[in-house]
């Protein structure tokens, strides 16, 4: 293991065959040294979290911006990975030397069955570390010997608008060869910004509700029957321990108590522009969070309809 990789988990894989996937996460690189280092243990600790409550073994360790987690039942990682808040990406990778040598053959083996005839492919190559090559060389390299070792497959090199981009992540002495990218939700790790609460009778608010979760708020609900629904289909994808109750006697009565009892920063209502300026006043000096306030019917429908893709 590279010395500046770090192992955490709470069960050890022994089967050979185990996926090990490449973790990416985006917003967290650009905090400050003490701030990233606390996000990435959050993040760690959520991806661990997230593979306990779903009874899936896993090991994870990590390099500076990336984390790699190894599990034996690989649909199921995947899912659970792409709706962890914090991850932009996330890649089942094979992992070998970083010889170039080594990858060649391979990535020729990985690539193989994914390039049929007149394919139009793109090599990725990315490298962190010093290796007696540069990225473009070993594309370079490596999207040659596609074209030789596949001659009669009439390949072509399509860097704009490719069929299949083969991906080559060179990180110290060990590279990650993938075929593909699933992207996850992004954002902050869910637990480092706070506690919330959030009104989710409809798709305007169980919106809301996701983008503040994705600020790395915990976000509590108060459901009617739509909203229960939407958090259970859904937002429960994302954060399976939320908290969700019922309005009951009253839907203010119930933010305000589950506000009071989760320690709450604030409450999170689906407000258009219109219904803001009443809502303040009813609201008196409880802090609001409308963050689809600026937002048509039309945008909250397609932008949820994403957030459900991602979640399928």
């Amino acid at each position: 293991m590279n010395p500046e990789q770090r192992s955490s988990g709470f069960a050890i894989i022994t089967v050979a065959m185990a996926a090990t996937f490449l973790v990416r996460y985006g917003e967290l690189a650009l905090k400050s040294p003490p701030v990233r280092r606390e996000f990435e243990r959050t993040l760690e600790r959520n991806i661990l979290e997230r593979f306990r409550l779903a009874g899936l073994p896993c090991r994870i360790r990590s390099d500076h911006g990336h984390l790699y987690v190894v599990c034996e039942e690989a649909a199921n990682a995947l899912q659970l990975l792409r709706t962890v808040f914090g991850v932009t990406s996330v890649s089942r990778v094979e992992e070998v030397p970083s010889d170039v040598a080594v990858i060649e053959t391979q990535l020729l083996k990985l690539a193989s069955p994914a390039l049929v005839p007149r394919s139009r492919f793109a090599v990725r190559t990315r490298r962190v570390g010093s290796h007696p090559f540069s990225s473009q060389e070993l594309a370079r390299t490596l999207g040659a010997a596609v074209l030789r070792e596949f001659s009669d497959r009439e390949l072509s090199v399509d860097l704009t608008n490719p069929g299949i981009e083969l991906f080559v992540e060179v990180r110290g002495p060990r590279t990650y060869l993938s075929l593909d990218r699933a992207p996850g939700p992004g954002g902050l790790p869910l637990g480092v910004a706070g506690a919330l609460v959030a009104l989710v009778t409809n798709q305007r608010g169980a919106l809301g509700a996701y983008l503040m979760m994705k600020r790395g708020c915990s976000t509590a609900l108060v459901v009617d029957e739509a909203g229960a629904k939407l958090a259970e289909e859904v937002l429960r994808r994302f954060s399976p321990s939320v908290r969700v109750e019922s309005p009951i006697p009253s839907v203010e009565e119930a933010l305000s108590k589950l506000a009071d009892a989760v320690r709450a920063d604030g409450v999170v209502l689906p407000l258009t522009v219109d219904e803001y300026p009443d809502a303040r006043v009813r609201w008196g000096d409880r802090v609001l969070f409308s963050p689809t306030v600026g937002f048509s019917d039309a945008e909250v429908e397609a932008r949820w309809e994403a957030v459900r893709r991602l979640a399928s």
